[in-house]
């Protein structure tokens, strides 16, 4: 799990993904339509791939990936970002770390 809290904190926003998951493309595309340019651990490719997702759920992830923190805070899964992007939540939680678009 240590390995994990000093992935999640590293960046601003941090996305744990796996190669092969569409949603875990999904929510790449959604920060970086925002201006987000999120760091992106691809745990399958990663040799602690299934101490990683264990670690994971253990924080609270309801699925094991995409796993999306923002200033080294678990927000969630697909269902907790895209929830919070409709209700209009998100913006203000990644406006500190969005890229100057000057």
């Amino acid at each position: 799990m240590d390995k994990v809290v000093r992935m999640s904190s590293e960046k601003g926003v941090v996305i744990f993904s796996k190669s092969s998951c569409c949603m875990s493309y999904a929510v790449q595309v959604l920060f970086q339509d925002l201006g987000v340019h999120p760091t992106v651990h691809e745990i399958d490719k990663d040799p602690d791939c299934r101490e990683i997702e264990k670690a994971l759920m253990r924080l609270g992830c309801s699925t094991p990936v995409p796993a999306v923190f923002v200033g080294g805070k678990l927000v969630g899964s697909t269902n907790e970002v895209m929830s919070m992007h409709l209700s209009g939540s998100l913006v203000p939680l990644v406006k500190p770390f969005q890229a100057n678009l000057c």
